[in-house]
């Protein structure tokens, strides 16, 4: 699928973006060129250590931001698939600095879409939170307006036939600033903070958000929001899977922080199918026909009124299975 294409991550020094780089010389040693598109110059230098030029000659490394469009289209030069990662996503510095992340997620996401129609590009992907569906913080509300403007960006593309769609998943295990690798840093102290103990989160690992990302560059028909089905976690489990003797010290919620997180609300129901492995948010106009899509992927409805909440899941995480998991996609020294 990818070999003899040329790719651009945003955001590429991230963890998808590593995961995804890995995945893709891996499985696609042909590809004629993966451009690392991120503006930390430091994460850019030591993942230039891992993959070398004379290694891996395809790679370029560019630094920019997503806020800058000419550097941007510049980038894009020749690009026939970007898959977009870039974002600002902590919940409480976005709450605090709030024009910041619309500049970032909402402008960027702008930005990505009016240099992709200007370039040779073929297909985007781009990637959603669960915080965007029916969001109480900031960092969700900019989301649900970048996952918007890339189903929309289906009914702009004229003549083009670029494909634009989204992937939407919860938590990403191990990922930069998440709730594991944090844990795993506090269990030195003794005490594990917990906001609340009756809060749960949709859980996935990187491999798996790689695999989505893979899904939608290659089975994607326009404007699909993609939803996995995945299991969700008690945040208390978590803590007991990582420190068992510490003491769990309740906190209180976070500025902007959910009990329980959603990827399909009810009103989402209406324009929601199964596909199997994966649900998808289908945009309400589009430029295919519906019957040839769920025949062509074996969809079916979802009842009105359905609803894929991480507190209602009917698949969870167990403390041994969350220990498993850690020493197989986070730390493979891990032991309690």
């Amino acid at each position: 699928m990818l070999n003899g294409k040329s790719i651009l991550i945003t955001g590429g020094t991230g963890s998808l973006g590593n995961a995804l780089t890995k995945h893709i010389f891996k499985n696609y040693p042909g590809i004629n060129r993966l451009v690392i598109f991120s503006r930390d110059e430091q994460k850019q230098y030591h993942m230039a250590q891992e993959y070398t030029a004379d290694k891996y000659p395809q790679i370029r490394f560019f630094i920019g931001d997503v806020r800058d469009y000419d550097r941007l289209k510049r980038a894009m030069k020749s690009i026939d698939y970007v898959i977009h990662a870039a974002a600002m996503k902590h919940v409480p510095i976005a709450e605090y600095n709030p024009s910041e992340c619309v500049k970032t997620n909402i402008n960027g996401a702008e930005n990505v879409i009016n240099a992709s129609l200007e370039t040779s590009v073929q297909r985007v992907v781009a990637l959603s939170t669960d915080k965007a569906a029916a969001p109480v913080n900031l960092y969700g509300a900019t989301k649900l307006a970048s996952d918007k403007l890339f189903v929309a960006a289906n009914n702009i593309r004229g003549w083009n036939d670029i494909i634009f769609s989204v992937v939407r998943y919860g938590n990403v295990m191990g990922s930069n600033g998440s709730v594991i690798p944090f844990f795993m840093k506090m269990k030195k102290t003794g005490v594990l903070p917990i906001t609340d103990p009756t809060m749960t989160r949709f859980n996935i690992s990187l491999q798996g958000g790689v695999d989505m990302v893979m899904h939608a560059l290659e089975h994607a028909w326009g404007g699909e929001i993609f939803v996995p089905k995945i299991p969700s976690y008690k945040i208390t489990d978590v803590a007991e899977a990582i420190g068992p003797g510490c003491e769990q010290k309740i906190t209180g919620i976070r500025p902007g922080e959910k009990i329980h997180e959603e990827m399909i609300t009810d009103s989402d129901s209406y324009y929601t199918y199964d596909l199997g492995k994966y649900y998808t948010i289908l945009p309400s106009s589009h430029r295919w026909k519906l019957e040839e899509f769920l025949t062509k992927f074996n969809g079916k409805k979802v009842p009105y009124g359905f609803r894929y909440n991480s507190g209602e899941n009917t698949e969870w995480e167990t403390v041994e299975g969350l220990r498993s998991l850690i020493k197989e996609h986070v730390d493979p020294e891990f032991s309690v």
